[in-house]
């Protein structure tokens, strides 16, 4: 059976929005996988330095029989092909970041890939794009997805694309 899993998707730099949508397109086509909804784009101020541009952010929920590690090495090689680097330092500015938010219900402190991710809680831009396409989800060790909006107390981020994408080909 497979994973539901959530993936957190982010860009700021080169057309964001486009670097945004044409990775929903990627990730729909990796190997026994398929994106079951999307969440609206949104606009977020950046976390850590104020001197770049605003992020666009979304959630997918994604369908797939890869293994999380195995997921994460096909991210990774979509941030690559998007022409990530790593050098940026800690909340620099990126063409494209792909987390992997949550993976089923399973809990990893896994030193490569930590489950549920361990910021979740304390970022609106994922909190908001995951109450809006999964608004029943509990995360693990964590509680529900409502309680956690709520919890962090922070406005809505802009939403700039404001419709969930029940098919990635709708995206455009």
């Amino acid at each position: 059976m497979p994973a539901s899993v959530f993936i957190g998707l982010g860009s700021n730099l080169n057309q964001p929005i486009q670097q945004v949508l044409q990775a929903i397109e990627a990730i729909n086509v990796l190997p026994t996988s398929h994106i079951d909804a999307t969440s609206s784009l949104y606009e977020t101020p950046p976390l850590g330095p104020q001197n770049q541009p605003h992020y666009i952010n979304a959630v997918a929920k994604l369908s797939t029989d890869l293994k999380p590690l195995e997921l994460l090495d096909q991210l990774q090689s979509i941030e690559q092909q998007h022409n990530r680097t790593r050098d940026t330092g800690r909340w620099g500015a990126r063409t494209l970041d792909l987390d992997i938010l949550l993976y089923d219900n399973q809990e990893s402190n896994d030193p490569t890939l930590t489950l549920p991710h361990p910021e979740l809680q304390n970022r609106s831009f994922v909190l908001h794009p995951l109450l809006e396409i999964a608004p029943q989800l509990n995360i693990p060790s964590l509680g529900s997805i409502k309680q956690l909006v709520k919890k962090l107390g922070e406005p809505v981020p802009t939403i700039i694309k404001s419709k969930k994408l029940d098919k990635p080909s709708s995206v455009c």
